[in-house]
């Protein structure tokens, strides 16, 4: 059986890309690229999706960006996570832990 890339539950893209960035700052082509090597290719990350959500996680405080080179010499913009961001990385995770636990109860056999 080969992997598709599966459509991502509404809410799960913040909670990936602050993990991506809990590592180092990247920009968004790296934060897509991680993602999907960290999912083995199950979860592909569109661009517009992406930018929305870096934007989005931007003006909430939860990251900062600025200008620089990225490794093929083109300018780029990083993104970084900010002590807001961890926070709120550490509570999400949690409920998705949570949320999977409870899937994963679910689909056991009784």
């Amino acid at each position: 059986m080969t992997a598709t890339p599966m459509d991502l539950l509404q809410g799960t893209l913040d909670v990936l890309v602050l993990r991506a960035l809990s590592w180092q700052p990247m920009h968004g082509y790296a934060v897509s690229r991680w993602i999907g090597e960290r999912t083995e290719g199950v979860l592909a990350i569109e661009y517009a999706p992406l930018y929305k959500a870096l934007h989005r996680l931007e003006r909430a405080g939860c990251v900062s960006a600025a200008w620089g080179t990225s490794e093929n010499g083109r300018r780029a913009r990083y993104y970084r996570l900010t002590p807001k961001g961890r926070q709120r990385l550490s509570v999400e995770e949690s409920a998705w832990r949570r949320y999977a636990g409870a899937v994963f109860r679910v689909l056991e056999p009784a």
